[in-house]
């Protein structure tokens, strides 16, 4: 399996969202959310072409997103599923590592949230 790496921009996406969850819907919402992207996240790892994911050429070389809604029926445990999930990752990735460049809500224009430097990339 790759090794997986977030940039800054996503941790702080990752942040905000649990936070979000936690204080408008309650701590159940965050455990859901944080069982969601630990699949996610996982899966990415194993197989950054899985199915579902896409190529997104038009925002950089090797880019690719996976939207949350492609692992939810699979999320175990006392959690609970996410109801309508409405993130993606956004990711590139070699032969060693997957790295998560954005992690964003699928109504957000990606070509402009997705401006992460070279050196959060390294």
């Amino acid at each position: 399996m790759r090794r997986l790496e977030l940039t800054l921009s996503a941790q702080s996406d990752l942040t905000a969202i649990f936070e979000t969850s936690d204080a408008s819907f309650g701590v159940g919402a965050r455990r859901r959310y944080e069982a969601i992207f630990a699949l996610a996240l996982t899966d990415i790892a194993a197989d950054p072409l899985r199915l579902g994911s896409l190529d997104r050429g038009e925002l950089g070389s090797n880019v690719r997103t996976y939207h949350l809604r492609h692992c939810r029926a699979r999320v175990r445990g006392k959690a609970g599923r996410v109801a309508n999930p409405r993130h993606l990752l956004a990711y590139e990735f070699d032969d060693d590592r997957v790295l998560i460049l954005r992690v964003l809500q699928d109504a957000m224009e990606l070509e402009r949230r997705l401006s992460v430097s070279g050196a959060e990339r390294e």
